[in-house]
């Protein structure tokens, strides 16, 4: 392998999770005083949030919901 591919290879910024769909809800954990947000996932049962990703932009948001076949992510404060 050349070094230049190593280097051209792309990788997701989404780490893996295996997301369940009938125990989690896909949220994003948005502060209102710094407007920082976090996208994870809800345990329903238990209300555990786990932390996936920091969403900066509407690219990472994208990049999120592309990476767990989402539509929608709800939004808590």
């Amino acid at each position: 392998m050349m070094l230049f591919d190593f280097f051209s290879k792309k990788t997701s910024s989404v780490p893996a999770y295996d997301y369940d769909p009938l125990k989690e809800k896909p949220i994003i954990h948005a502060s209102i005083c710094t407007g920082e947000q976090v996208a994870g996932f809800k345990n329903l049962t238990t209300g555990e949030f786990h932390e996936i990703m920091l969403i900066r932009n509407e690219k990472d948001l994208e990049e999120f919901k592309s990476a767990f076949g989402l539509d929608t992510v709800g939004k808590e404060y």
